[in-house]
């Protein structure tokens, strides 16, 4: 299999989000949220997902891509026959009026930096996941694309006859386009989008100086939380798993999912990391949008929500090409029906912080306080009822060992909360469920082979049972801890330090990608045993599968290093933190990478 990495860079403003390929072509956005349908979507169908490029005019040219440094804002520049010049694109997004100001608006400058370079603009809005094709129509300075669900509107100052005839021109000044979804740009062009463009450099500079990290590569530590950041609908305060829909887990697999939705697992991972990074204010909105689930729900939280939560994100099967043909192309997601149980765990050790954190006092509230027990009751009535594990198996319901360590970790989160709330049947409700977690996760332990397995009964290993040494459930010193991680080095690691989720047949058939997440949490259990040098070699070797910007995705080829799965993937960014910060406490002195 060829070596293959997706060449986009992302940019977003909490609002929405846009890859944009190493050709400064949109390859995927979607308005007006993270779930709706893309207006440019040539990532999964060239033809029918619309376009927006800027490019050169000659096909022999080179172009090469970077961010501004500590920010999301990309740069794309290009080297041709007649000169070079750059494409400047980001997503306006910064304080005022004592509000976060986050437009749906996409802007792009263009830079002549020599000669007289000629460049090819268009730009063709597509619909309804590329059912409606956009009709132009002409105003003075902008181009209004009718048929879509609102107004969609660029303006420029490049001729528009240009950029409806993709006619080529020759780039003698800076060119700016503004495109906005429902209300138009107020107020003049070019000022503006420098405005913009500054005051989004400071906002997101600003964000990383308040970003607490250590020196172990701190680059790619900072490009995974900005990352990270993106992937919050800040309205809501939801976290998505990606920026992405049907990118396949491996060619042909038909592993082809929509993660443009809240998972409660992942949105717990994002937000451990981002305060480990001391970014509150992310915990804060999400503690939102679990309330008024919780609300809403009859007891029962599904695995994962629309991030405005309003209906079910039914599975559909697009008439689209695919990524590189892959299909088939679904939107929405079938796993929000599934039982998965680790939910109530994942929502307790998530608000734990805002409870008990003296530097987050008076950021809880009496609801979350009924939270909790609610939370707590859903563990006790759960703890023997099979569920479809964090995998999300669709075939199957098991008596999962993940689950149980997440009633676990969740029980013993309560049991905090409690203690600083006073609460004495809190407290006593807590202290029994972490018993009986305990009772089930130790019903998973192979006793002849020396390891945890999936779920009670079952002899099927799983890369996800790290987590018992990192999550605190195992002594990561103990020789019970050493043995687990051997055999699961045995079954599921590759040569590299890669590692299968786990290798059995699913509903699918046998997984033929790694999946990144279980790499790093293999790294941070050996740095938690202190097997560093180790932790850190691998480490690095697990940088070497990001793409050009550092970013990374879901899923990786052991054989070809190829990236596959949705992308980028918050769970691989997630797993790169807290790896960076496992290694970082073990060393005796900082180390600059």
């Amino acid at each position: 299999m060829e070596k293959h990495k997706y060449n986009y860079g992302i940019i977003g403003n909490c609002a929405y989000l846009a890859l944009i390929d190493t050709h400064a072509n949109v390859g995927w956005m979607c308005w007006p949220r993270f779930d709706s349908s893309f207006i440019f979507g040539s990532l999964l169908d060239k033809e029918k997902g619309g376009t927006f490029y800027i490019r050169p005019d000659s096909e022999n040219y080179t172009s090469r891509q970077r961010y501004i440094e500590n920010t999301n804002i990309l740069q794309t520049t290009f080297e041709c026959e007649d000169g070079k010049f750059m494409v400047i694109d980001f997503a306006p997004r910064f304080y005022q009026y004592e509000r976060f100001y986050k437009p749906l608006m996409l802007m792009r400058k263009v830079v002549k930096l020599e000669g007289r370079p000629r460049i090819r603009v268009c730009c063709r809005p597509s619909g309804h996941y590329g059912q409606t094709q956009s009709k132009a129509i002409f105003g003075s300075n902008h181009i209004r694309y009718d048929g879509l669900d609102t107004e969609v509107r660029l303006t420029t100052n490049t001729p528009l006859s240009y950029i409806d005839q993709e006619q080529a021109f020759v780039l003698t000044g800076t060119q700016y386009m503004c495109l906005t979804w429902g209300v138009p740009l107020e107020g003049p062009l070019e000022t503006t989008v420098d405005h913009f463009l500054n005051q989004t450099i400071k906002y997101w500079r600003v964000w990383v100086s308040n970003t607490s990290t250590e020196h172990f590569h701190q680059k790619a530590v900072i490009r995974s939380a900005l990352t990270l950041k993106m992937h919050q609908y800040q309205d809501t305060g939801a976290i998505i798993a990606a920026t992405t829909t049907s990118l396949p887990e491996s060619p042909g697999s038909t592993r082809n999912w929509d993660y443009r939705f809240c998972w409660m697992r992942d949105a717990h991972y994002t937000l451990k990391a981002l305060n480990d990074l001391s970014h509150f204010g992310i915990l804060r909105d999400y503690a939102n949008f679990i309330e008024n689930i919780a609300i809403g729900e009859d007891r029962r939280f599904h695995p994962l929500y629309p991030i405005t939560m309003n209906g079910e994100p039914v599975e559909k099967i697009l008439d689209l090409d695919g990524y590189r043909g892959e299909k088939p192309v679904r939107i929405g997601n079938q796993a929000y029906e599934h039982i998965q149980n680790d939910v109530y765990g994942q929502v307790l050790v998530t608000v734990l912080p805002l409870l008990t954190d003296e530097r987050l006092v008076n950021q809880g509230s009496d609801s979350l306080e009924e939270l909790v027990f609610h939370c707590l009751e859903m563990i006790d009535a759960t703890m023997e009822e099979p569920d479809n594990g964090l995998w999300e198996f669709r075939g199957t319901e098991q008596l999962h060992c993940y689950t149980f360590l997440f009633h676990w970790a969740g029980a013993n989160a309560a049991k905090k909360i409690g203690e600083r709330l006073q609460n004495k049947e809190m407290v006593k409700l807590a202290k029994r469920l972490v018993k009986e977690s305990v009772n089930m996760i130790e019903a998973c332990y192979d006793e002849e082979r020396g390891v945890y397995t999936q779920a009670v009964g079952n002899p099927n290993l799983d890369a996800s049972l790290l987590q018992l040494i990192n999550m605190g459930y195992l002594n990561p010193r103990s020789e019970k801890a050493k043995k687990h991680v051997q055999v699961l080095e045995d079954a599921l690691r590759t040569e590299s330090g890669l590692f299968y989720r786990y290798k059995h047949a699913d509903d699918f058939g046998e997984p033929e990608t790694t999946f990144l997440i279980c790499a790093f949490w293999y790294v941070e259990a050996l740095a938690r045993m202190g097997r560093v040098k180790e932790a850190i070699k691998i480490f690095e070797s697990l940088l070497e599968h990001s793409n050009h910007l550092g970013l990374l995705s879901e899923d990786v080829h052991e054989a070809s290093g190829s990236q596959w799965g949705n992308f980028p993937q918050t769970y691989s960014h997630v797993g790169l933190i807290n790896a960076a910060f496992a290694i970082s406490k073990k060393l005796d002195k900082p180390i600059f990478l």
